[in-house]
């Protein structure tokens, strides 16, 4: 004796895909864009980089690079 087998019917699509993201999909590019943002910006880190030497050349090079 087999059971029945109960199967849906088939849904309409709509016009749009309906994804819904974790609020951490937006939370952590935008917290990465502030922290690399804030260590852009604090001229304490830029005087420490200016201090060694092969990174102060790859700064200016970098400069250079972009000034054209």
């Amino acid at each position: 004796m087999s059971a029945p087998t109960y199967t849906r019917p088939p849904q309409p699509t709509r016009g749009g895909v309906d994804i819904r993201l974790p609020w951490w999909a937006l939370a952590l590019p935008v917290l990465a864009f502030v922290a690399l943002l804030l260590l852009i910006l604090n001229p304490a880190d830029a005087h420490a980089a200016a201090e060694q030497p092969a990174i102060s050349h790859l700064l200016e090079r970098l400069e250079q690079l972009t000034a054209r």
